[in-house]
């Protein structure tokens, strides 16, 4: 799984001209599933992402989790974070999970994030054309892929 996680003031997810989740601070978790993703990638990515400290404390020091500061998450659905562009102009998806294996992984990566974070993780909607705004907090961007624990 490879994940891109954004520090926001705030987030939201429109679909087909409907406002499906919104946020104040907290964090936007894009998520990508190959098919080789575990139920052991899913856990070490929650538990990753629900204790990365990269919120400001009191001495303006990333110090703090988004379940230390009482912050909620949007998690979006995003094929695309497995592009590989070795050949061409045209990306291929290919290391994208089909939909039998990527959507009970997604439900299973929200069940995860929201049974740590202790209340219930905003999503968009799977497979959908979504329009996904943002205030990047910092700008704070993080990259993690669950196959590069290191």
């Amino acid at each position: 799984m490879k994940v891109v996680i954004q520090r926001v003031a705030h987030a939201s997810v429109v679909v087909e001209q409907k406002k499906v989740a919104d946020i104040g601070q907290g964090l936007l978790v894009l998520v990508g599933i190959e098919e080789a993703d575990t139920q052991e990638d899913i856990d070490w990515l929650a538990g990753k992402i629900i204790n990365l400290r990269i919120f400001s404390d009191a001495q303006h020091l990333m110090n703090l989790s988004v379940k230390d500061v009482n912050g909620d998450i949007i998690v979006v659905s995003q094929f695309t974070l497995h592009a590989s562009t070795k050949k061409g102009n045209r990306p291929s998806y290919i290391k994208a999970a089909k939909p039998e294996i990527s959507i009970p992984a997604y439900q299973n990566f929200v069940l995860a994030l929201e049974s740590l974070l202790g209340k219930k993780v905003q999503t968009g909607i799977f497979a959908a054309d979504m329009k996904v705004s943002l205030l990047n907090d910092g700008p704070v961007t993080i990259i993690i892929d669950s196959k590069n624990k290191d």
